[in-house]
Parts: structure tokens; sequence; C-alpha cells
């Protein structure tokens, strides 16, 4: 069996009852594991067996539930067609519905009886009314189809109430010409209108907000340009970025967008990152340098060769992130999706009872109609549907701009419940890249042979402490002799031949379990310690050479940052391999509330769950790939990226920016987007419950008002609206 994963982009979906129906529909088709129906992003991602199901079911499966599969190239395109197509009906319906409106309430409003006869004016609104419904013939053909499937969505309800109230109104226009002009007064043509036009203006505002929630993609989508100059037999050609291939050397003057990834190979510039990076100054780029599609050349001329295209640039990657934490769904909005899934069958059901009970106290027919059809018209899954999905769309795109990314909507809910922070140091609080600051030789030794020999032995290893000592021995012209044999020891050090000697280079304890004395060597590796550096031992042939200690400067940012989780009521531990006194010294430099010392890597893992059993939920900050079990253990998972390496697998959030304070800034874009959802959902229960019972006469029952339908329709366009207005404040969240 073969899992595949696809998002399909739908058309057609009108409210939450539609997404929740079609999410059952894919559900229930055989070898779909999992089938997620967005309705805010209008995208459903399912997961599936290949050997079973293809694309061809689930677009049939799509069209059968009376949807479609959009084309995702051209649907910005399509969004805009139907936005104007929208504008333009919404013109036409306000352009009958004014003057029926006011020919039908004037009489009410003003106090005068118009000169008009009764047979006349019901007429002219029928006139008036009846256009109305053919402009807005998608609501009834969607309605209706949505019964015969036995999954009514909003627009059945729409349906129902304004052809109950037409139907009504003819049955009134048929009595005044058989001469009974007292039905005159029986006449909810305006209302039929009026519901209509109030329905489409909401759609229309609502169509508008939802665009705005996804701005955030088309601005990363945007930065892409369309092509790019590389040289071609010595000639600079422009070429569409498609067509860029990776060893390419792609030219790049001031003012041009880079169009993809690649290391500067000639000139000097300053890059603007920030739509990447979220970083507002420019950073400085020479041979060498990685660049990344989609930044800015500020100025200078440089050339460099193309390391990845296409699908495979950093942007590319963010974008994919993105739009899949859009797509998703956070637990919070369970309730809500099984409330839609039976929320319109319910709705119909008060609304008959409304009828029946008015109907059975003795109130006239026409009120208890106005009634039933204000129920109808008020109900609205559309703001439950839309309370979490908007919310997580523009939260999770802001972050994207501010150089946060949320891989799904679970980590965006998850980060707002961390209440411990458990900190890699090296590369994490610190910069990552050590520098060699002592070199200690044993009684017999000097430094240079202390150096050649320890540099030997570290030239099979990729440790950030082994480029400090090859470098330190480069800077020297030291003559290095080949190694042999290298064997890297978890958690100790490394161990080589060289020139017939055997070289163990690593902490006291990796000399100790050789039976090798360190003398007097410890205690001057523990005044190093004290002072904050890295100590590592070097043992040739059994006996110990000396010392060499190693530096890792704190980031700049790293006490501000700590500060700052400590203020927010976080609790902050440092987990490091580091000697306990190296690891006291940066703990006190940082400001953390603890830290554990001589952590194995492959024992962060369970140091990160106790943590989780002593703290509750715990968040593991690293740099993805040393510690990915770590991150993989906490209940959220933050990587340190590079700027472009951004697709961290054991990641929740990946940071783009080197910068501990982006910790503190997901975690309050957490807190924000998640008291927005709570919002939204507060507000969208609390007008149905409060509305649907208004709309059903419980005022006029204690002597109060009964609804008139088009305020209830005006109602339920503006739920929907204020629930997609207020995700969008999101958009004004500042760091």
């Amino acid at each position: 069996m073969s899992m595949q994963k696809v998002t399909l982009p739908i058309g057609g979906m009108h409210c939450a009852a539609c997404a929740s129906g079609l999410e059952y529909v894919l559900g229930d088709i055989e070898g779909v594991q999992s089938a997620q129906v967005n309705f805010a992003s209008e995208k459903a991602t399912v997961s599936y067996d290949d050997g079973r199901v293809d694309m061809a079911i689930l677009r049939r499966a799509v069209e059968e539930a009376g949807f479609f599969v959009d084309d995702e190239a051209d649907r910005r395109q399509a969004r805009e067609r139907e936005a104007r197509r929208q504008k333009k009906r919404l013109i036409a319906c306000a352009a009958l519905t004014i003057p029926l409106f006011c020919l039908s309430m004037g009489p009410m409003v003003l106090g005068v009886t118009l000169p008009v006869p009764p047979l006349v004016l019901a007429v002219v609104q029928l006139l008036l009314a009846t256009p109305v419904m053919v402009i807005c013939h998608d609501f009834y053909t969607d309605g209706v189809r949505s019964l015969l499937r036995g999954r009514p969505n909003m627009n059945a309800l729409i349906t129902m109430g304004t052809l109950a109230s037409y139907a009504y109104s003819l049955w009134a226009l048929v009595q005044i010409a058989m001469g009974n002009e007292q039905a005159v007064h029986q006449l909810y043509f305006e209302s039929t209108a009026v519901i209509l036009t109030l329905v489409l203006l909401g759609k229309t505002l609502e169509m508008r907000a939802k665009g705005k929630s996804g701005s955030a993609i088309e601005k990363l989508m945007g930065l892409t340009p369309k092509t790019g100059s590389v040289l071609r037999e010595g000639e600079e050609v422009e070429i569409p970025v498609a067509e860029i291939a990776v060893g390419d050397i792609v030219c790049v003057r001031p003012g041009e967008r880079v169009p993809v990834d690649g290391v500067i190979t000639e000139g000097e510039t300053a890059m603007d990152e920030s739509m990447l990076t979220g970083e507002s100054m420019p950073v400085d780029k020479r041979a060498g340098d990685r660049v990344s599609g989609g930044s800015i050349n500020k100025h200078g001329y440089f050339r460099f060769e193309a390391s990845h295209v296409g699908r495979d640039t950093a942007l590319a990657q963010i974008i994919r992130l993105v739009e899949e934490a859009q797509g998703s769904k956070a637990p919070i909005a369970r309730l809500a999706d099984r409330i839609a899934a039976v929320f319109v069958p319910v709705v119909l059901g008060i609304a008959l009872v409304t009828l029946a009970a008015w109907i059975a106290a003795g109130e006239p027919f026409a009120d208890a109609l106005k009634a039933a059809v204000s129920v109808l018209v008020i109900a609205c899954p559309c703001s439950l549907g839309l309370a979490t999905p908007t919310a997580i769309m523009v939260g999770t795109g802001r972050a994207a701009e501010l150089g946060v990314l949320f891989k799904n909507a679970q980590a965006l809910e998850q980060t707002e419940k961390v209440r411990c922070i458990a900190l890699d140091k090296t590369g994490t609080l610190t910069e990552g890249t050590p520098r060699l600051t002592d070199l200690l030789p044993a009684p017999g030794a000097d430094e240079q042979e202390l150096l050649r020999w320890a540099a030997a032995a570290e030239q099979g290893s990729e440790h950030p402490l082994a480029a400090a000592v090859l470098e330190e021995a480069a800077a020297r012209g030291l003559d290095i002799p080949a190694a042999e044999g290298f064997e890297a020891v978890s958690g100790r050090g490394v161990l080589a031949r060289a020139e017939g000697h055997v070289l163990r280079l690593g902490n006291e304890q990796m000399l100790r379990e050789a039976g090798i004395d360190t003398g007097a060597l410890s205690a001057q590796a523990e005044a190093l310690a004290a002072q904050g550096k890295t100590p590592v031992y070097l043992a040739r042939d059994g006996a110990a050479l000396g010392v060499l200690a190693m530096a890792d400067k704190l980031r700049q940012s790293s006490r501000e940052a700590v500060e700052s989780l400590r203020r927010m009521g976080l609790r902050t531990v440092m987990l490091t391999g580091d000697h306990a006194r190296a690891a006291e010294a940066i703990a006190r430099a940082s400001g953390v509330d603890d830290f554990e010392a001589n952590v194995l890597p492959g024992d962060k893992a369970e140091r990160v769950k106790k943590l989780m059993d002593a703290n509750g939920p715990v968040a593991m900050v690293g740099d993805g790939i040393n510690d990915a079990p770590a991150l993989a253990q906490a209940d959220v998972g933050v990587a340190i990226g590079s700027g472009t390496d951004v697709a961290m697998e054991s990641a929740d959030v990946v940071l783009v920016r080197s910068d501990l304070k982006d910790v503190v800034l997901a975690i309050r874009l957490s807190r924000a987007t998640m008291r927005n959802i709570r919002e939204n959902l507060f507000w969208a229960f609390c007008y149905n419950i409060i509305g649907i019972p208004i709309a059903a006469g419980l005022l006029h029952v204690f002597g109060g008002p009964l609804l008139s339908p088009m305020l209830a329709a005006a109602a339920m366009s503006f739920s929907s609206v204020s629930v997609v207005l207020n995700a969008l404040r999101l958009n004004l969240f500042k760091p």
C-alpha cells in the first residue's frame, strides 16, 4: 500500500455545510484514509491509497457531490471574474429592490397611502421582485440540488424562505384580483427581494474579505520574477525562470529580484530578504554566501551558481508550508465542524416547529409564515465554518511574513499551550561558530605540536569545534599529518590514527575510559570551563598532550529573548553536552531558569520527556538536525533555520531567521490567533443561539416585536462578514 496526499482546489462551496458534506463524501470513498475540506481556503486535502484510488475517482466524487475541482493556475483570474460578476449582480438587484422596498414600505413608514390601485401595486411589486429571483437563480439551483441530495446547505434555507414568502405573495395577488383588496397587506414580495439582495451583499463582502485572508500567499507567490539572466557561451541571456537549471550561472543587476537559490561566485551586494525572513535591514553578501530566490538586490552587480530551482527553492518551500498550514484543521475546529454537519437540518426542523406552533396558537398565518421564514433566513452555518479556518489562514500568513512558519494548524494551536521552553545551546543560544581561544600544552609539548596533532585528529569531523581547530591550524600554516581510521565516539569525542600514533580528542571522560591520566590539566580545564569555554583534551598514544579551549559567543538577542519568555510565564531550560562549568557560564549569561549539562545527543529526547512530565507542554528549540529526536519528542518542535533550509521534517515550527526572539514572536502570534478563534466561535455560537429564538418569535411572546425576515437576512449576512473581518485584524499583529 502506497499512501499519497493531494490538495484539491474546490469550487462551488457556499457555506460550512457544503464543506462538511463534501468531507463526508470524500472520507467515505474506499481507500481514502482521511479527508479535510477547508471552507475558508476552498481546498480539500485527501490522503489515499494510490493502489485503490486515483485522481479521476476523487474528481468524480467531488462532482457528484455538486462541486467541481478548480484549476489552480487560473484560480486568481477566476476569482476576479467572479468578483466582477457578483458586483454586477448586486448592482442590478439593488436597482430593483430599492424602489420595491420604497413602494411597499413607504405607506407604513410615511403613514401615507399611495394613490395606486391595490392590483396595480401588487403587479408592480411582482415585476420588480421576479427579476431579482432570476438574477439570484444560482441560490435556488444549488439549494434545490442540496435538498435532493439529502445534504441541505445555507442556500437551501434561503431557497425555502424566499420561495415561501414569494408563493404567499402570489396567493395574496390572486385574492386582490378576485376583489379582496385587503389582501394587499399580505404582500411580501419586498421580503423576497431584500433577503436575496442582502445575502448577495453579504456574499460579496465575504468574498472580498476572504480574498484578503489569503493575501500572504499571493504576496509570496508574486516574489519570484518571471525571467532571469543566465550566462550562455559567455553572453547574458534572459530566459524564463522555469528554464533555469542547477549549475547555471545567474546574473543579477541592482534592483532585480533573485530568480532562484544559489551561491555567489562573483561580486558583492546587500540583499533585501524581508519577505522571506521578516528582517527589514539589508544583509551584506559576497562570494561564497548563499542567496535566496525572491530576495531583492539592493545595489551591486553579482553572479551566482544556481543550487536550488523550481519547487526546491526556499521560497517555494515556504509557500508550500504556508499553504499546507492554511489548509489544515486545528483540533479546536472539531466542535464547529460537528455542529455545521447537522446545523441546516436542525434549522429546517425549528422552522417547521415555529410555523406549526404559531398556527396552533391561533395566530394569523401571515405572522406564522413570517416567523418561519425569519428562522430559515437568520440561521447561518457560514459564521461557524469560517470562525477557525479564516483566523488560521490570516495568522499563518502573517507569521510567514515575519519569518515564522507553522507547519499545520495543530502546531499553531499547541504552541499557545506551551509552558516550558527547552533550548539547545550551540547554534540556538549561541552563534554556533566556536573559535579556538586557548592552547595549554602538557609539560614537554608546545602549542604548535598540540594544535598540529589536534588538527590531524579533527580532519574527518564535521563538528563546529573541529572547524575551529582546523581554521586556526590553517591560519598558522601548520603541516597537518594525514589521518586514517577516523571514528566519532558519541558524547565523548573522536579517535584517529596519524603517522602511526593513536590520537584521542574529546572530553575528560573519554581519556579516563581509556585509562589516561589528565593530571594537572584537569584544574586548567576547570578554570577554562568556569569562563564559559569548552575544554577539549588531546591524548597521543596513551599520554595527555594538552588542552584546547573553544568559546562560542552568546547571540546578541538571546538574553533579551529569554527575558521575554520568562515575562510571558514560561520556564526556560538549556540542554547541552558541554561540561557543567561551561554550561553554567552560558546559562548565567543568557538568563535561563535552569540548565542540564553533559547531555548526550541521544539523551536529549528523554530529557525533554522528563520536562514534559514536570512542567506540562514543552517546546524544544534546536537546529533541526542534531536535535531531531528531541524536536520530535516535544509537544512543539521549533527549528531555527538558516534562511534557506526551511523544510525541516522533525520540526512543527520553523524560524527562517537564526534569531531566538522569533520563538517569542511565534508564541505571541499563536496566542493572538487562538484568542481570535475563540472570539469568532463565541460570537458565531451566540449569534445563532440568540438569533434563532428571536426569529421564531420569542420577543413577540412577551409583547415585543416580531422580527422581520429582512432584518433576519441583514443579521445573517453581517454574522459571516464580522467573523472574517475579526480574523483580518491579525494582519495588524506587530512583532
